[in-house]
Formats: C-alpha cells, sequence, structure tokens
C-alpha cells in the first residue's frame, strides 16, 4: 500500500505554503526549507538583491548552480574510479591470463 501525501506548513520569505509530502519526506523538506532560508539570508545581507521575488530567484539559482557543481564533481570521480577499476583488470589479466583458471597439465 502506498503511503499518502499530507500537507505539512512551510514558512518562507514570511509566507505560510502547503506542501504535500509523504512522512518519510517530512524532515528532508524542512532540511530543503532550512537550506533555501540559509542562501536567502545569505543574499539578504550582501544587500545587492532587493524584493522578495529576486532573492527567491537568485537564491533558487545559486542553489541549483551548486547542484550542477556537485553532480560534475560526482561524475568527474566515477569517471577516476572507472579507469582505476579498468587498470586493475587489466593488470590482473596479465598476471592471470586465463581469467585465473588453472590450466590442465
Amino acid at each position: 500500500m502506498s503511503e499518502e501525501s499530507r500537507p505539512v506548513k512551510v514558512s518562507i520569505l514570511d509566507k505560510d505554503y502547503l506542501v504535500g509530502c509523504k512522512d518519510h519526506e517530512r524532515e528532508p523538506l524542512h532540511a530543503a526549507v532550512d537550506l533555501l532560508k540559509h542562501k536567502l539570508e545569505e543574499l539578504r545581507v550582501t544587500g545587492k538583491v532587493v524584493g522578495n521575488e529576486r532573492l527567491a530567484v537568485m537564491a533558487a539559482l545559486n542553489i541549483a548552480h551548486e547542484l550542477l557543481e556537485q553532480r560534475l564533481r560526482e561524475q568527474a570521480f566515477r569517471e577516476h574510479i572507472d579507469a582505476f577499476i579498468q587498470r586493475l583488470d587489466t593488470k590482473l589479466e596479465t598476471l592471470m591470463p586465463h581469467g585465473g583458471e588453472e590450466t590442465a597439465a
């Protein structure tokens, strides 16, 4: 049986929003709200962005940029690990040319 979504009230920029979420998603939702509030406050204290709508858009752009950078780092790491594993496989094949099987004499 699938779990039903229930409305959860969150406050962002002095506005309340009802967000449908499952019970197991509540903690990650609140963590996301906290992250967004932190980004909004970072932008607000710079004084360079005026207006709640502009703050929200700039915060969203900053978070999206960070997410894309993280994805690129993870992809580079995976490629590095894949290349390392391939080098290990190649070395093993040279040490055990018959796939590790013993040859009958």
